[in-house]
């Protein structure tokens, strides 16, 4: 009997893919299927904690400047 499983599709450019790809490697329960390159059907009940996750990342890799440089 076929199963289905409730997904939302993300559209990303690649560099946003690649850590999605990175976040779902840990568990493996994340991406239902990569689409495209910019294209994918991730579960719809992490939807929450991958944007969690994704901000965490660009966070940090985003530059800081010190305090009191423009």
């Amino acid at each position: 009997m076929p199963r289905a499983i409730r997904g939302v599709l993300i559209e990303c450019d690649p560099s946003i893919r690649a850590l999605i790809l990175n976040i779902d490697s840990k568990t493996h329960d994340i991406i239902i299927e990569e689409l495209d390159d910019t294209h994918l059907m991730i579960d719809e009940s992490k939807v929450d904690y991958v944007k969690v996750q994704l901000n965490k990342l660009l966070a940090e890799n985003t530059f800081q400047h010190a305090d009191g440089e423009p």
